[in-house]
């Protein structure tokens, strides 16, 4: 059977080295040891004599025990420890081995529960840096359509202030020059020689007064035919003016 006591900590040995334990884990526990006036958890000795003993588990706690004794030694002298039979050993170390075992497969479970979630962090940490990336893609992109757009729209822009403007027959009257309205009554159907005495006549009467109307035009246009005065544009005439220049684009 197994017996509990408490033993002097400068009477127990351990055959794995303190060097496998960090320090500054035993330190924290020997603090928490001095403070709460000794281990709760009971170390399992075994006895090698009369006096002395090795550890069979708690190795963590036996040098935490050590440590506290080497910061206070009155207070860390003697630890609670549960001291084997050497008739019932081999049963009592197969119950060690038994919460070894289960202590340790709790330790890996939980080395990768943690494990999992550090992944999951890491993958959620991924995901939503190519998350960022792609934003910032599509910000670039967009930012690079806005200024393809506003180049489309100024080049347009630039096009339209090209492209020569429709003016009524009334405005070509009162503004094109004598070559310009020569070339105009011509496909409205006027012969070469009459083109050129209307577009010179239209140049000369409209420097007196603008034309107001195609009325106007028809009344104050007037050439030479033979001896007397003819209209330079009759109704019909200025009917296909208007049906011809319609189809036209001035400037």
């Amino acid at each position: 059977m197994m017996k509990f006591y408490l033993v002097d900590v400068k009477d127990i040995n351990s055959n794995i080295p303190r060097s496998n334990f960090s320090e500054a884990d035993l330190d924290n526990l020997a603090e928490i040891i001095l403070e709460s006036g000794g281990i709760i958890r009971p170390l399992v000795l075994k006895p090698t004599d009369a006096e002395n003993y090795t550890v069979i588990d708690g190795h963590f706690e036996y040098y935490a025990a050590l440590k506290a004794k080497e910061k206070n030694p009155r207070k860390g002298e003697m630890v609670n420890a549960f001291v084997i039979s050497p008739k019932n050993e081999d049963i009592l170390l197969k119950q060690v081995a038994a919460f070894r075992e289960f202590n340790y497969s709790n330790t890996i479970e939980n080395i990768t529960s943690t494990g999992t979630e550090k992944s999951e962090i890491r993958l959620e940490k991924h995901e939503l840096s190519l998350i960022d990336k792609q934003i910032n893609e599509l910000r670039v992109e967009l930012a690079q359509e806005k200024q393809e757009r506003q180049k489309l729209y100024e080049y347009i822009k630039s096009l339209e202030t090209q492209i020569p403007k429709q003016i009524t027959p009334l405005e070509a009257f009162n503004s094109l020059n004598v070559l310009e309205l020569t070339f105009r009554l011509r496909t409205a159907g006027f012969t070469d020689k009459k083109s050129v005495q209307v577009a010179e006549t239209i140049e000369k009467v409209r420097k007196k007064k603008s034309f107001e109307s195609l009325k106007d035009v028809i009344e104050r246009v007037t050439i030479t035919s033979g001896k007397k005065q003819v209209k330079g544009i009759s109704g019909d005439k200025m009917v296909d003016i208007i049906d011809s220049w319609s189809r036209l684009v001035f400037k």
